[in-house]
């Protein structure tokens, strides 16, 4: 889905580079950069060829690819109103706008470095949005809330692991795209950061929490 349909869902859509919201809220669509790689976390309708066979998830240097975008949303079974702000701590789901599956982790070992450091692999997983528990990621950072110009990671609500880049790059027929999965120990492999993207309009809760963005 285009950044441009995406204006589409209604008028508490702002883009990116019109606006100084300083909080990540729920209903934003967004690019996440790993700030160690400079990939963005992307996933398109591609099967992994071993492990799950779900949907791969990948990091891509192109800045313009529209299968980078994700939808946050409250955890498994919840419902976060839009424009509610993350909070530090917070699990939540990232849903692939494009294909609809959510980012996942499981134990099936990751395909290229899975062997060697038994890391877990990372897929997209389920139908229109709806998957499992397995699905929900909590957010870790420094404050009350996410903050879109702060590093964040992003820690697999069962497993335990973090989400991470490894360096490790695939071959045909996606070439050059890194291998994304999840790591037991905090590096500087794990650090993400909100970038392009269409964001919600903070809820009146911050007001009532007297918590100040920068309007």
């Amino acid at each position: 889905m285009a950044v441009v349909s995406l204006l589409l869902f209604g008028g508490l859509w702002s883009a990116v580079g019109s606006s100084n919201l300083a909080v990540v809220t729920c209903g934003s669509v967004v690019k996440l950069l790993n700030t160690r790689h400079n990939v963005r976390l992307h996933s398109h309708d591609v099967r992994y060829g071993s492990g799950s066979g779900q949907q791969l998830v990948t990091g891509v240097t192109s800045v313009d690819d529209s299968n980078s975008y994700w939808r946050i949303r409250g955890k498994t079974a919840t419902v976060c109103e839009r424009g509610t702000p993350i909070r530090c701590g917070q699990p939540i789901r990232l849903t692939h706008v494009n294909t609809g599956r959510n980012l996942h982790s499981h134990h099936f070992t990751s395909p290229l470095s899975g062997n060697q450091n038994n890391m877990p692999e990372v897929s997209a997983f389920g139908e229109e949005g709806e998957g499992d528990y397995l699905d929900d990621w909590t957010v870790l950072c420094n404050g009350p809330y996410w903050v879109r110009d702060s590093e964040v990671r992003f820690k697999h609500s069962s497993t335990e692991v973090l989400l991470s880049v490894t360096g490790e790059q695939y071959g045909r027929p996606i070439s050059g795209q890194k291998e994304v999965h999840g790591m037991a120990q905090p590096s500087q492999n794990n650090y993400w950061k909100a970038m392009e993207g269409i964001f919600m309009k903070p809820s009146e809760l911050l007001k009532a929490e007297g918590y100040h963005t920068e309007l």
